[in-house]
């Protein structure tokens, strides 16, 4: 009975562990290879598979992530000859786990190695300030020559970026140099631009200065011009009154003993004021003059009344 127990619990053990190997439990995003006997057998997908206990083995494990390799440093020389320091990183994932196992004995040296090959190729067709402007156009061409290679190893290269390009020291200075030199010539640039515009501001100032002036001065003269001419209109008209008034008030009685009245005062006045102007008295010839230039005003007045 005892070995009867023995041989059914050592059945039972058996059976346990050929269970045991017989499940296999895959993570997602994974894929295991499995060899039947040395040989490829099939490649396991996520979840629960069953596999041959003893005859069947796992021999390798990939995962489906997109992978980030980091590339070492390396000098590489410019079109220029120009060394520069150049390291970046590769992101890969694998896309046919058979080829990732047999294509090649080490798939992540032979992506490094060709990324390696490939950028000094690339670095090397560019000169040295084109390096910084095309760093798309690197990575580009990267990831295309990777890619052809990678896909007999099961490998999809997706992109590459470069994560530094660094020059010898000499070099960095000198570029440093020429961008103070390209600063200082813009700033040179900007303030030739700006008394430039302002002395286009002040010659416009002053033109529109000037302008404002002749049109000012232009306003005056006609405004001046305009001020005599009422003024003589004025005057005309206070005259043309004046007269008028006279005339009238010779008409009315007693008008004519006020002429002559005037006439001979202006008379003596007129007299009187040459007599003042030098040292000598002037006396009319004849008295009798007075008379008769108050007679000619008077028939001067007349005639003009008559008219």
């Amino acid at each position: 009975m005892d070995g009867l127990k023995l041989f059914a619990l050592f059945i039972l053990i058996v059976a346990f562990i050929f269970v045991f190997k017989s499940i296999k439990v895959v993570p997602q995003q994974h894929a295991w290879v499995v060899e039947r006997l040395g040989k490829f057998h099939a490649a396991l997908a996520p979840g629960l598979n069953i596999v041959i206990p003893f005859i069947d083995r796992v021999a390798y494990k990939h995962s489906l992530k997109e992978i980030p390799l980091d590339v070492p440093s390396q000098v590489c020389i410019t079109r220029d000859n120009t060394q520069l320091q150049v390291d970046g990183i590769l992101y890969f994932q694998v896309t046919d786990p058979m080829r990732a196992s047999y294509g090649s004995s080490n798939y992540i040296v032979a992506i490094t190695q060709l990324a390696q090959t490939t950028l000094r190729s690339v670095i090397g067709k560019l000169e040295l300030d084109k390096t910084f402007e095309e760093r798309d156009f690197i990575n580009h061409s990267v990831v295309t020559a990777i890619d052809e290679s990678a896909a007999n190893w099961g490998v999809k290269v997706l992109r590459y970026e470069i994560k530094d390009l660094t020059p010898p020291k000499e070099i960095l200075h000198a570029m440093q140099a020429q961008i103070t030199a390209e600063r200082e010539k813009r700033a040179l640039i900007a303030a030739s631009e700006g008394r430039k515009q302002e002395q286009i501001n002040i010659a416009t100032g002053e033109r529109e200065a000037q302008i404002a002036r002749s049109e000012g001065e232009k306003q005056a003269i006609i405004n001046r011009a305009q001020g005599d001419a009422a003024s003589v209109q004025t005057i005309a008209a206070a005259t043309a009154e004046a007269i008028e008034r006279i005339a009238h008030a010779i008409q009315s009685p007693g008008g004519m003993d006020a002429v002559n009245l005037k006439v001979a005062e202006k008379y003596v006045e007129a007299f009187s004021g040459l007599a003042k102007t030098g040292n000598t008295l002037i006396v009319p010839a004849n008295l009798s003059d007075i008379s008769g230039l108050i007679a000619s005003a008077m028939t001067t007045v007349k005639a003009t009344q008559k008219t």
